[in-house]
């Protein structure tokens, strides 16, 4: 079988003020799986995002973008923009693609309830799985 040569190792990434969802797909690029959830208060972001796409030989790096629902962008659109300009400045070998991650942590939380997880155990890992999500929907446009 032959897969299309754009599949690759990639980190999804789901950004907010206080946390910093990350998850990879697997060296193929088939499978995404939660990794960490960055507390921002405590550690820089984009430093640690940087030593996880370096040790795992990452080709993309996948911001999510929040989208209003009318389409427009606001200011958390705005805040993950200049996230991602720094992110590329560290980066700048590992291009850093958007995906529209509209619902994505609204998404993450029904799939964690419905696999049993109790709403206040969410917090930890909601972060990792909306990472998961905007990883899923970057592959479902790469295929």
């Amino acid at each position: 079988m032959n897969l299309p040569s754009t599949i690759h190792p990639a980190l999804g990434i789901d950004h907010g003020d206080a946390r910093v969802g990350i998850a990879a797909t697997d060296d193929f690029g088939i499978l995404a799986y939660p990794v960490e959830t960055i507390d921002a208060a405590t550690q820089d972001p984009v430093a640690r995002i940087g030593e996880l796409a370096e040790r795992r030989g990452c080709r993309t790096l996948v911001l999510g973008l929040p989208f209003r629902l009318d389409g427009s962008e606001g200011t958390a659109a705005a805040k993950v923009r200049a996230f991602a300009a720094r992110l590329a400045q560290r980066l700048p070998a590992i291009p850093l693609v958007f995906v529209d991650e509209t619902l994505t942590t609204t998404s993450a939380a029904a799939k964690l309830q419905q696999a049993g997880r109790k709403t206040r155990s969410h917090k930890p890992i909601i972060d990792q799985a909306a990472a998961v999500e905007i990883l899923n929907l970057w592959m479902g446009e790469m295929i």
